[in-house]
């Protein structure tokens, strides 16, 4: 009995301390820069990004071919995203939610950016051969 209750408390900490980190890496890349580019393909008015841009960047995003597959996708970004929907029905959780959702967007932001500037220096190591 002792076993099992020590088990189960052994994961669900476990279980909450991958969360965490999953979410500080989210941040971590969402914080990094988006080039013009970007958000001019993606019809961002004065360099803001709001939890709208988020489909408009998960499909731009599927159109950049990856060239590097172990980079992250948006997999999980979008269940994440999802779920921060459902959560901003809730009129106490409203606020929380946009902001999450927007770096949410920012993460696609910034994904769609390394992966267009992988493709530029692809075009550029070809040309230069």
């Amino acid at each position: 009995m002792l076993a099992t209750m020590l088990f189960t408390i052994s994961i669900v900490a476990l279980s909450q301390f991958a969360l965490y980190y999953w979410r500080a890496v989210l941040a971590g890349v969402a914080a990094l820069p988006v080039s013009d580019r970007v958000l001019a393909a993606a019809h961002v008015e004065d360099g803001r990004l709001f939890p709208q841009h988020f489909e408009t960047l998960a499909e731009l995003h599927n159109l950049t071919p990856d060239l590097k597959p172990n980079q992250g996708g948006l997999g999980l970004v979008r269940v994440y995203y999802r779920l921060l929907q459902g959560l901003g029905l809730l009129p106490m959780l409203t606020a929380w939610s946009e902001r999450e959702r927007v770096v949410c967007a920012r993460y696609a932001a910034v994904q769609v950016d390394r992966r267009l500037q992988a493709n530029l220096d692809l075009a550029a190591s070809l040309r230069s051969c």
